[in-house]
């Protein structure tokens, strides 16, 4: 099997010194916090095999929370409070603000930028300029469920072609090393999750503007917050399980890093 060593995994991933993906090891190298790479083991017959050890729970949320807070629930909070303390064009230029800011404290200190940050801050400046131009709060919110309709025909298009773009998106979680991106069933994995967040991105605009259409504007924002966050939080779950169950299929032993990590730290 082919390995990358720290640096190499830091640099293939964006990793860098100090930042949230890359994290630097007692021999000085920079490596990612949780690289998912296979283990060489033995099975009790003397087999050989091979172990992928996830990250502890704990510790990915704890890796994802500052990616999801700056990316997506920042914005959120800050606009909600300013829509109830100083109106629609108070939230636009307040929920702006905070994705400039988080994106420019990222660059400043050379961390790397996830892409639900950059694409959130792109999307944010498009539907802030076209509500200022025309003062319709409805084109601002209907603004991102076009845009989800377009990420989810490009998820679709993405995995016909052979080259899905959950595979980035992952990376933003937890980096893998190539060497598991280059095994088929991988490969066939993210081809069929991105299906899956394709229909999930679909169902959640369809739901989103509905509620549009049939609710105030202050109970618009919780509401599609509820909806979106909750089909979210069910794509997550199928997408981990069915990692883990594919890994297994491929004859890949899979736990995760807790309960085994301080056996493979003692071996030589």
């Amino acid at each position: 099997m082919e390995n990358l060593n720290s640096g190499e995994s830091a640099v293939a991933y964006g990793g860098k010194s100090g930042s949230a993906v890359g994290t630097r090891s007692k021999g000085g190298t920079v490596e990612p916090w949780h690289l998912l790479r296979l283990h060489p083991t033995s099975h009790s017959d003397g087999r050989e095999g091979s172990l992928l050890l996830l990250p502890p729970p704990r510790k990915a949320l704890r890796h994802a929370l500052p990616v999801v807070l700056e990316g997506v629930v920042g914005p959120l909070v800050v606009f909600y409070l300013l829509l109830v303390l100083t109106g629609f064009r108070g939230a636009l230029i307040a929920a702006l603000t905070w994705s400039y800011l988080a994106l420019g404290r990222r660059l400043l200190k050379g961390e790397r930028v996830s892409m639900l940050l950059l694409f959130g801050t792109i999307l944010i400046t498009l539907r802030t300029v076209i509500a200022f131009v025309t003062g319709s709060a409805f084109l601002y919110f209907a603004q991102p469920m076009a845009g989800t309709v377009v990420i989810s025909v490009a998820l679709l298009v993405s995995a016909v072609v052979g080259r899905p773009f959950t595979q980035r998106f992952a990376h933003d979680f937890c980096p893998m090393d190539p060497a598991i991106m280059r095994r088929p069933l991988v490969r066939r994995f993210f081809i069929r999750i991105s299906v899956l967040w394709a229909t999930v991105l679909m169902l959640n605009a369809g739901l989103v503007f509905w509620l549009l259409i049939s609710s105030s504007l202050r109970s618009f924002v919780l509401e599609r917050s509820a909806v979106t966050y909750g089909l979210t939080a069910i794509a997550i779950f199928f997408s981990i399980t069915g990692f883990m169950a594919m890994m297994r299929r491929d004859g890949i032993t899979v736990q995760w890093a807790s309960t085994r990590a301080h056996r493979l730290d003692s071996k030589p």
